[in-house]
């Protein structure tokens, strides 16, 4: 008889649902609940806020860990497709590294692109292209709580 590990269940697909990697049956409840995840993102814009990747795992009850850190990354980009689909800024921008408060390097990636950032990913034309980034979806988020 195999052994269970307690919590996780029988199939891979109950595995990736209690890892919070995949939603479940309702579609809700794991790091690529994009709806959650959003409006965790939309919050900390009203507060004028960026939150770690420790933090927005947390709250979506989870501890870090860099498979789940890059699972949330795939949500991410799914929020600013959608976003940038609505004429709306990007949330993305919005999770940061706790050493540095600038998105790691996935975030870059497309970043770098979609805004003409050739520079390094550190640093203080960094830090100005986030800051401005933030500043757009915080604007955007307090008005259309007002609005």
């Amino acid at each position: 008889m195999a052994r269970k590990t307690p919590g996780f269940g029988d199939t891979l697909g109950e595995w990736l649902v209690a890892e919070g990697l995949v939603p479940d049956e309702r579609g809700t409840g794991g790091i690529s609940d994009v709806a959650r995840v959003r409006a965790i993102l939309i919050a900390a814009a009203r507060e004028r806020r960026a939150v770690s990747y420790s933090e927005l795992l947390g709250a979506l009850g989870h501890r870090f860990t860099r498979p789940k850190m890059r699972a949330v990354c795939k949500t991410l980009d799914a929020i600013d497709i959608a976003a940038a689909a609505a004429g709306e800024p990007e949330l993305a921008v919005l999770v940061v590294r706790e050493t540095d408060r600038l998105p790691g390097q996935g975030w870059w990636t497309g970043a770098a692109e979609r805004h003409g950032h050739k520079g390094e990913w550190t640093g203080p034309d960094a830090a100005r292209l986030v800051a401005r980034l933030q500043a757009q979806a915080f604007d955007y988020w307090q008005a259309k709580r007002r609005g």
